[in-house]
């Protein structure tokens, strides 16, 4: 028997949307998590830290501002 795909949860927003740019928040999981939240690695979150991106997903919805539009809200079985 096959494995099943279990999705993880985004390290910014929290939902269960799995790896890569997640389509909840838009922050790209590049592996960041809780113990380096406040460094800005660049990469394909440009200038945010986690920390950053957290505290713009609580206040706009999306890992930053310009984000906006691009989001969608998360679906029933991507809650945590």
């Amino acid at each position: 028997m096959g494995e099943q795909w279990v999705p993880t949860n985004c390290p910014c927003c929290g939902f269960r949307t799995g790896g890569g740019t997640c389509p909840v928040c838009f922050w790209t999981d590049d592996g960041q998590g809780d113990a380096d939240a406040d460094l800005v690695r660049g990469g394909p979150n440009g200038d945010l830290s986690l920390s950053h991106a957290r505290l713009n997903f609580a206040i706009y919805g999306a890992s930053h501002p310009r984000y906006q539009e691009m989001v969608r809200s998360p679906h029933p079985d991507e809650h945590p």
